[in-house]
């Protein structure tokens, strides 16, 4: 259980990494998360492929917090 008392269903590692791409002469960082299959294959995860997000921190509890739109 995590500590706002909500089980979690599926969990898995995952990995935060930065693909940096060029447009023209510029370079921009494009950062991205991956989710492990199990996770989001799993019936609870609450995203479908295409699903635009927000993404904000909640720097109180240190968490990323990502919501369907």
């Amino acid at each position: 259980m995590t500590n706002r008392g909500t089980k979690l269903v599926s969990k898995g590692r995952g990995k935060f990494i930065n693909r940096p791409t060029r447009t023209g002469k510029r370079a921009y960082d494009k950062f991205f998360i991956y989710v492990p299959t199990e996770v989001a294959r799993d019936s609870t995860f609450p995203l479908k492929e295409g699903d635009e997000v927000e993404v904000g921190i909640d720097a109180k509890g240190k968490r990323l917090l990502i919501r369907r739109v």
